[in-house]
């Protein structure tokens, strides 16, 4: 019989013997890239539940938004949906659907390298063709992007304040199999911190979205190029802001992210400030971030449930648990975040008016 593949947490902790530590985003994309590839972690038997799961209502308006904008756009030819991180398509099947009835149906482009999801993508959406990154998207004809809970999953840095200098936080092995700890590095770090590092006190740390930084900076340039919009949504801040918001959840309950890498769902908040940034050098126009309940609500989340509720009487409860879950500040209403980019020929976005 042949041996057990070695765990990640077994390669990583060779890596770390034989070259020394490994930084936290390192770390991140190695236990991210593993946990998708050899699972479906979405739903109750999964370890979270993401927006398009809990209510048809969600996707709905995303695709009703992305047609409004079409539409008032000038119905511009050869529209393509493009979402990054799809999970097992949900979001993509609703606002499809919903799109349809506007009559638009675009080409349906998937960016996912899971294999685990790709499969639930094409149950789904058997048409879609999928892509491992944005660069090989078409890139001819307007863009209609949704990337919901995309960003908070890519590698960020982080750096720690120590004594009066900053350092790149590194990934050491504990006496403990499996698991790990975050510790300065070595090497202090000179340049390309926020003015905000000059306020910080010892232990501080700054989080750094190099990754997600280069994606929204590359998109962007494609939605100035073809023209369209990406609608984002995300937990997240407007920062740059001092803080840890690295976590893991696994079983729907909070774990120790520096425990069985691969095995748990890695995140961080998303910087809304820096994706706006990213659109506002590609020359594109930005609405937001404002809280998710605020977006939905002036979608028509609220005349969409009670429209559900009068059509199926029975399930009147769960449309509106679903509709509480979505938009009420002590769940999701508040930390979640929209975001919207569009080409400065397209129309203004519904559902970013502030409050």
């Amino acid at each position: 019989m042949s041996p057990e593949p070695a765990s990640l947490a077994d390669r990583l902790a060779r890596q770390i013997a034989s070259g020394g530590p490994i930084s936290v985003a390192h770390y991140i994309g190695e236990a991210n890239q593993h946990y998708y590839a050899t699972r479906d972690p979405l739903g109750a038997d999964g370890d979270f539940t993401t927006a398009p799961e809990i209510s048809q209502m969600f996707g709905e308006l995303i695709g009703l938004a992305l047609a409004d904008m079409w539409m008032r756009s000038g119905r511009r030819p050869d529209p393509v949906y493009a979402e990054l991180g799809p999970g097992r398509g949900t979001l993509a099947a609703d606002a499809l659907r919903a799109m349809e009835r506007a009559v638009l149906a675009p080409k349906v482009h998937l960016v996912e390298t899971s294999p685990v999801l790709r499969g639930r993508q094409r149950a789904l959406l058997p048409h879609a063709v999928h892509h491992d990154g944005i660069d090989s998207l078409p890139d001819t004809g307007p863009l209609l992007v949704v990337a919901n809970e995309f960003f908070d999953a890519l590698p960020v840095r982080q750096c720690i304040r120590v004594g009066d200098e900053w350092r790149e936080r590194v990934v050491i092995c504990r006496e403990t199999e499996g698991r790990f700890i975050p510790v300065p590095g070595y090497r202090r770090i000179e340049s390309g911190l926020p003015p905000i590092a000059g306020q910080a006190s010892d232990g501080a740390i700054i989080e750094s979205p190099i990754v997600g930084a280069g994606i929204a900076y590359a998109l962007a340039h494609r939605i100035a190029k073809q023209g369209g919009t990406a609608i984002i949504i995300d937990y997240g801040y407007e920062g740059p802001a001092l803080g840890d918001t690295l976590q893991a959840v696994k079983g729907h309950r909070f774990a120790d992210p520096f425990a069985d890498p691969g095995e748990v769902d890695l995140t961080t908040h998303v910087d809304f400030t820096m994706l706006g940034n990213m659109a506002r050098q590609a020359g594109l126009r930005v609405h937001g971030p404002v809280g998710q309940g605020d977006f939905l609500r002036q979608l028509g989340l609220d005349a969409r449930a009670d429209q559900l509720a009068r059509a199926a009487p029975e399930r009147a409860a769960e449309i509106d648990a679903a509709r509480h879950r979505l938009t009420d500040g002590a769940e999701m209403g508040t930390l979640f975040k929209a975001m919207a980019w569009t080409h400065p020929d397209w129309a203004d976005p519904a559902g970013f008016e502030r409050p």
